[in-house]
């Protein structure tokens, strides 16, 4: 079976999660708080060198690493990753988007929002998190301006990987109540078949197992 070690805080693990259950895909889930070092124990480095989260185990015992190769390892052949080889390359433009110009601000800053206390460099750096942060929603309000979701007028990868850290962005700030067609699209996204909400309980919890 499959096994996913994941902070259920995550918006990346959240994306993983929401495709795993919207496949019907069984799986083991191992809960590790990042903010406790419990990526960086010599344990999980030896599954994952890098020390982050999500990380899936295989069946095969092998492990995959990063969202966004194993949204499409999860993904290839349903309805979620598309055949269509515009379709493909517009999705992958859209989940490098959220990785390089909606992730690292949006993320950020509400992960900044949940420690017990920022540092002053942390408190320094988050004006120009949430400046930025707002860049890339209006790159998302323009798009969806006109669209129904992301790629192909058609629920897939590009909407799971903008959809995590997106509707939860309130919690860093965020003021979503600017953005009609985002707060239209997330009620679109809320509504597929199998939607699973970033603090529902998911997969078979176990311990982190050798």
């Amino acid at each position: 079976m499959l096994r996913l070690y994941d902070d259920p805080i995550s918006g990346n693990g959240y994306k993983v999660r929401l495709v795993l259950t919207q496949i019907g895909m069984p799986f083991e889930y191992v809960a590790l708080d990042i903010t406790k070092g419990e990526t960086r124990t010599p344990a999980f480095l030896a599954k994952n060198p890098n020390g982050r989260i999500p990380t899936l185990r295989l069946e095969d015992g092998a492990y995959l690493a990063e969202s966004g190769a194993i949204l499409w390892y999860l993904a290839e052949g349903t309805a979620l990753a598309p055949a269509d080889r515009r379709a493909r390359a517009q999705t992958l433009q859209w989940m490098f988007f959220e990785q390089y110009s909606h992730e690292p601000y949006v993320a950020v800053a509400r992960f900044w929002h949940h420690l017990p206390a920022m540092s002053d460099e942390q408190k320094r750096q988050l004006p120009d998190k949430v400046k930025r942060g707002y860049a890339a929603l209006d790159v998302m309000e323009t798009h969806l301006a006109s669209r129904a979701f992301f790629v192909a007028e058609r629920y897939g990868l590009a909407d799971i990987a903008l959809y995590a850290y997106t509707h939860v962005a309130p919690e860093g700030g965020f003021d979503l109540a600017r953005y009609p067609a985002i707060g239209a699209w997330m009620k679109r996204v809320a509504a597929q078949p199998r939607h699973l909400a970033i603090t529902a309980p998911a997969g078979i919890a176990v311990k982190d197992p050798a």
